[in-house]
């Protein structure tokens, strides 16, 4: 496959001939971007950890290709990955500046899926959605994070990796082979049935609405850890909080504070089960949880309200100003 990248030549004349109909040209070229619409928002999304930054990367690209000529491109859905993929480099290296200055613990936006996932879809999507997965590529520079992506995600061979990063084949097999090394330690170490772990998150979600302080903590590894992101906009642990009966006291904490007013929700979130917290019917929290099937070891819980704004707006509720109390009893 080779892939060509063209300047624009914006003198040339545009011609026009009687067999010529442009509004055909325009509904096949957006139809053909839209077919590749969510394989395109997959990556950025993966590559920024974040809808919204995803979805201009997306629509920069969209611009581009209105721009590009593409008859003379020889594969359509290369070009476009191959682009979307180095804007979303260019986006994630300003992202890491700004990130260097985030108040607290960074975590991805969580995803709410918009209607039920089978089974084999939850188990397609688990790994390489998930927010622990995307909070562990943080730990990758851009040009890394975007060939793993490629091949061990989207599954591209090397040939594809290398045109889109714009590298040798050699260079995007030691960058793939650095980047999982990396990560070889974080990746989860548990493969939980989707069955067994919404049982856990209900039993978790009951507990903690009626304030049951141990079956909280029964359902928490003694080692769990609480990583929370408020943004610098509410409260949060600057560092993740450890130990199972602390995490257990922290939630008895709020149901302690909002009495009858706290609720959870199981919902998907990037792939797997999570929960939704309310105060007051407005949207407190998404908590991403771990579990080995038998306890909770790990919670990614979002509070910044930016990254809840999505979430809130599809479920028609407020985002909550309220702040559960951080300092365990």
């Amino acid at each position: 496959m080779t892939m060509r990248w063209l300047p624009i030549d914006r003198r040339r004349p545009l011609c026009l001939n009687k067999n010529h109909n442009p509004y055909a040209a325009m509904n096949d070229t957006t139809g053909t971007f839209n077919r590749l619409r969510p394989r395109l928002q997959g990556i950025a999304y993966r590559m920024l950890g974040s809808s919204a930054e995803a979805e201009e990367v997306v629509q920069d690209a969209w611009l581009r290709w209105h721009e590009a000529e593409r008859e003379r491109l020889d594969s359509t859905e290369a070009w476009l990955v191959a682009i979307t993929t180095r804007l979303a480099i260019d986006r994630l290296r300003t992202a890491k500046v700004q990130r260097e200055h985030y108040v607290g613990t960074w975590l991805p936006e969580p995803m709410l899926s918009e209607s039920p996932v089978t089974p084999e879809q939850m188990l397609e999507r688990v790994d390489d959605v998930s927010v622990a997965f995307l909070a562990m590529l943080e730990r990758l520079a851009p040009e890394a994070r975007a060939a793993f992506l490629l091949r061990e995600v989207f599954d591209a061979d090397y040939d594809e990796v290398a045109e889109a990063l714009g590298k040798t084949e050699s260079a995007c097999r030691q960058l793939v082979h650095r980047a999982k090394a990396q990560l070889q330690d974080e990746r989860p170490r548990y493969v939980v049935p989707r069955d067994a772990q919404l049982r856990l998150l209900r039993g978790f979600a009951d507990a903690a609405t009626r304030g049951e302080f141990s079956a909280l903590k029964g359902m928490l590894a003694d080692d769990a850890q609480l990583i929370g992101d408020g943004g610098g906009k509410v409260p949060s642990f600057g560092v993740p909080l450890e130990g199972g009966q602390r995490i257990a006291q922290l939630y008895l904490a709020t149901s302690l504070r909002y009495p009858e007013s706290v609720r959870f929700e199981v919902v998907v979130l990037n792939g797997q089960w999570g929960l939704l917290r309310f105060i007051n019917g407005a949207l407190e929290s998404a908590q991403a949880l771990e579990t080995d099937g038998e306890r909770i070891v790990r919670i990614h819980a979002q509070r910044n309200p930016d990254k809840l704004a999505r979430i809130a707006a599809a479920l028609g509720r407020d985002v909550a100003v309220t702040n559960p109390p951080l300092q365990t009893p």
